[in-house]
């Protein structure tokens, strides 16, 4: 793999030195930005402006124990339970325990969460919870109340710089293999290197590698792939969750609207075009059960029936009700001409969130010395095999946090300029459009929700042979570094897709055999 994308003189390019630099603009991002200690200088790095990331479009909200009828245990147990037997418990225990206290802190920056009529923080549930735990702002649109929260908080920290329209290009290292900066190019192809000792890479997932995702655009696995190059390890890379229920059309840029399993926490249900419930017969928890089995069985019945989409019906609910719940979505569909207090709701299954990701320890370390990551770019082990519904919000929280404290008791020395070795381009006519679509296809067709070996391996080679194309381009643009990471993370999945020859979670092997096993 080629080590740097960047191959000019690194001596003659702007330069910018911070005592953190972290790479995102989500919620993982803001809050380890806000938990740093103030005297250290921080610059937050956006790849297409601090308005577009997945935290803002999460809609479900954020799970933690705040109330005497539950307790953390019972947390713990739901995640394992959807983790299907691959989570860290180590790391799970931490996140249920913290958690709570990260949401205090959450309540005294104002973020506007829905109350009752005493005042107190409202909760509910969501598939795979045993007990209402589900906090959320605006009804179901707590991703944009969260994030505007935090970024405002950021706005008035004089020691955070934010970086828009700066996509990452590489996590740079010195001779010693510690981290020294990363190297950023703008739209107008001109590039920069923020010297830093700590990088936390907070970049999200990976989704718009597939054709349908409920995904910002900007997911494209920049983050995970730079620190690929840079030699840092990832895990559990074939772990890549689709959510079941998301409107049949896109918007202009390409994003599937989501309409979230909290309408199946309030009574929703699925329903096939004979108006039957098919989820009864396919799981004991039925319309609640866990985000990979929902999917699949909507694949099956529309497989099996020769159907585009099947149908989430919530009219059992009152139209203020479902108003005042789910405004986001009440509207969105109205402007689609879907009245959900009568009309059933046309859904089909989408890419959501990445499970894997660079392999971190319990602060948010990876392998290399100096380089941290959490979010959805980070596989903590707290999501295993599938993510628990609205534990992702709470993962940005707890590991974020705890990624800047780790910093904060830090010694870093002074970084170092890294020492690029000029790489030999070869220009060659390609259309990038044209492999952008290709892997988009290739994923979706070939690595999405049900694989099976030749399949997989048809795939390596047409994404591999896509890969080494671009590796010896000259990167003189964003785009040419973006299709790059969307060919290696699209690569990495698949690799790890059929290593795993066992059907686990949100990875679903076809052609699993008895004699299948587990990778090493």
């Amino acid at each position: 793999m080629r080590r740097y994308v960047f191959s000019g003189n690194i001596n003659v390019i702007r330069k910018l030195s911070y005592d953190v630099v972290i790479v995102g603009c989500g919620v993982a991002a803001l809050y380890a930005a806000l938990s740093l200690d103030e005297h250290l200088t921080c610059a937050l790095i956006n790849k297409e402006g601090r308005e577009e990331s997945n935290s803002i479009y999460a809609q479900g909200g954020i799970a933690a124990v705040i109330q005497n009828t539950d307790n953390t245990q019972h947390h713990f147990q739901d995640t394992l339970f959807s983790g299907a037997g691959l989570c860290n418990e180590e790391a799970v225990r931490v996140l249920v325990q913290e958690g709570p206290s990260d949401i205090e802190k959450l309540i005294h920056l104002r973020v506007p969460f829905d109350v009752d009529a005493q005042g107190n923080v409202q909760v509910t549930r969501e598939g795979a919870h045993s007990h209402n735990r589900i906090l959320h702002c605006g009804g179901d649109a707590t991703g944009y109340h969260l994030t505007r929260t935090l970024m405002d908080a950021v706005s008035s920290r004089k020691n955070i710089a934010v970086y828009d329209y700066e996509c990452l290009s590489d996590v740079c290292t010195d001779g010693n293999g510690r981290v020294n900066g990363i190297i950023t190019i703008d739209t107008d192809g001109i590039f920069t290197f923020f010297a830093s000792a700590n990088v936390i890479i907070a970049s999200g997932g990976i989704g718009r590698i597939y054709r349908k995702s409920t995904n910002a655009y900007t997911q494209t696995g920049d983050g995970i792939a730079a620190a690929m190059r840079a030699g840092a390890k990832v895990e559990n890379m074939e772990f890549v969750q689709f959510h079941p229920t998301a409107l049949i059309h896109p918007d202009k840029n390409g994003r599937y609207f989501l309409i979230s399993e909290a309408l199946r926490g309030e009574g929703a249900v699925l329903r096939n075009r004979r108006w039957e419930r098919f989820m009864c017969n396919a799981h004991p928890m039925a319309d609640l059960a866990p985000r990979d089995i929902v999917t699949r069985a909507i694949i099956w019945e529309m497989k099996n029936h020769d159907l585009p989409n099947v149908y989430l019906d919530i009219t059992c609910k009152s139209r203020s009700f479902l108003e005042n719940r789910f405004p986001t979505i009440y509207h969105e569909c109205l402007r689609r001409d879907i009245d959900i207090a009568v009309d059933w709701i046309p859904v089909v299954p989408v890419q959501h969130y990445f499970m894997g990701g660079i392999a971190t320890d319990l602060h948010g370390q990876t392998n290399i010395d100096g380089l941290y990551a959490c979010g959805e770019a980070a596989n903590t082990g707290v999501h295993g095999a599938n993510r628990l519904a609205s534990n992702s919000l709470l993962e940005c929280l707890v590991f974020g946090r705890r990624c800047a404290e780790h910093i904060n008791g830090s010694c870093p020395s002074v970084p170092a300029v890294p020492c690029i070795q000029p790489y030999k381009d070869a220009e060659a006519a390609v259309d990038l459009g044209t492999i952008r679509s290709q892997i988009r296809y290739t994923m979706t067709q070939k690595g999405g929700i049900i694989r099976n070996k030749t399949n997989l391996t048809e795939a390596i080679a047409t994404i591999g042979a896509y890969h080494d194309t671009l590796q010896s381009l000259p990167m003189w643009s964003d785009m040419r570094i973006i299709m790059l990471n969307m060919a290696t993370v699209s690569l990495a999945v698949l690799q790890a897709a059929l290593r795993r020859e066992k059907s686990v979670g949100a990875h679903y092997r076809s052609d699993e055999t008895k004699e299948g096993t587990e990778k090493k």
